[in-house]
C-alpha cells in the first residue's frame, strides 16, 4: 500500500491495484466454457420440465 500525507497531517492509504492483462481480440469461446454453458442451458429446460410436470 502506498500511503500519502494530507494536509493537517492526516494519513491516506491507497491499495496495490492489480496490472492490467491486455485480451485480443478475435479469440473465441473454448470447448469447456461452450459445454458448461450448454450444460447450464440443459440443466435449466430440465427444471424447467419438472417443475410443469409436478404441477
Amino acid at each position: 500500500m502506498s500511503v500519502t500525507e494530507e494536509d493537517g497531517g492526516k494519513l491516506n492509504a491507497f491499495a496495490r491495484e492489480p496490472r492490467m492483462k491486455v485480451i485480443e481480440t478475435g479469440t473465441g469461446r473454448s470447448r469447456s466454457t461452450i459445454l458448461l454453458l450448454l450444460g447450464g442451458v440443459m440443466l435449466v429446460l430440465l427444471m424447467l420440465a419438472v417443475a410443469v410436470a409436478i404441477s
